[in-house]
């Protein structure tokens, strides 16, 4: 097993943030800087930069970081081979997935609880972004899993499909708009609220709109929100404009009355959720265990 200060150096290393790793590993800033501190004394070199508030890796810790990775990969496929030997033998392992905010915020929750309680030797920690931000986070292994749109796919990722999901047009219960039977056309005459740029949803509409001939950017937008419940929020207070938005966000307030689901007439937006992991990652048993796990108790 890696020592804990390589534990700690590995993850300051993989955010280049002593901030971040503290709250990654669940323990003070002091104690991971007495850490890093004892490591580089040991190596008689330095490992990090510091610039101010943000840190980089000098060229000795750029050489163990590359070391500690094959060395994490080869300690995961000793205690994988461990665990066929004896199934009792349960090593503490860490997790990092990240997730869009449709996956995050609706769908996770419940089979997080559900996955933790059957492995509770799993330390898992769960980040929630975009969809590019997520992709992002998986190149630079700052995850080790991720939940995302199969939108702009990278040949260094794997792609394992997992659920699919249906993007609605809604207005508030206030806006006019609710009476009325939509054509494709008339988005242009009518103010949207949308998500950031980055977003999953986002670039799922974009391309459903391009197959009807329509570019997003001719459509006047009021607003960009970053995140679906406060873009939830805003078109439920607002009268004027309308949105479209996962359909699992919006189940209560479509049942409540505060959201009105709009019919636009030849318009489907519809997505598949991946799991994505990087290349070479595909055989942990870790990740295809929660692999396995998640898509049956979705399903």
């Amino acid at each position: 097993m890696l020592s804990q200060r390589h534990e700690v150096f590995f993850e300051v290393a993989r955010l280049l943030s002593f901030t971040k790793a503290s709250q990654s590993l669940f323990i003070s800033q002091s104690a991971i800087s007495k850490q890093v501190k004892a490591l580089e004394a040991y190596y008689k070199t330095g490992l990090f930069d510091r610039h101010g508030n943000t840190v980089s890796l000098t060229s000795a810790g750029e050489l163990l970081y590359h070391k500690l990775l094959k060395a994490k990969e080869l300690q995961h496929e000793l205690f994988e081979g461990f665990k066929n030997i004896n199934s009792e033998f349960l090593p503490q392992v860490r997790m990092v997935i990240g997730s869009s905010t449709t996956i995050s915020l609706y769908i996770l929750p419940a089979v997080l609880s559900a996955y933790l309680n059957q492995n509770p030797n799993v330390q898992l920690t769960l980040k929630n972004r975009n969809s590019e931000n997520i992709l992002k986070a998986l190149v630079d292994h700052e995850i080790d899993l991720g939940i995302i749109e199969g939108i702009n796919k990278l040949n260094n990722v794997s792609y394992t499909p997992f659920m699919q999901d249906e993007v609605i047009p809604v207005c508030s219960a206030k806006n006019p708009l609710q009476h009325q039977q939509l054509q494709v056309q008339d988005l242009y005459n009518n103010p949207l609220a949308l998500r950031e740029y980055g977003s999953g949803t986002l670039a799922v509409l974009e391309e459903a709109l391009s197959q009807k001939g329509i570019r997003l950017n001719d459509i006047p937008v009021k607003i960009r929100l970053g995140g679906t419940e406060a873009l939830k929020n805003f078109v439920r207070a607002d009268d004027s404009c309308l949105s479209f938005l996962p359909r699992p966000a919006v189940v209560k307030e479509l049942e409540t009355g505060e959201l009105v689901e709009l019919q636009v007439a030849g318009l489907s937006v519809c997505r598949t959720f991946y799991f994505i992991q990087r290349k070479g990652s595909e055989n942990d048993l870790l990740f295809k265990n929660f692999i396995r796990f998640t898509k049956s108790h979705y399903s």
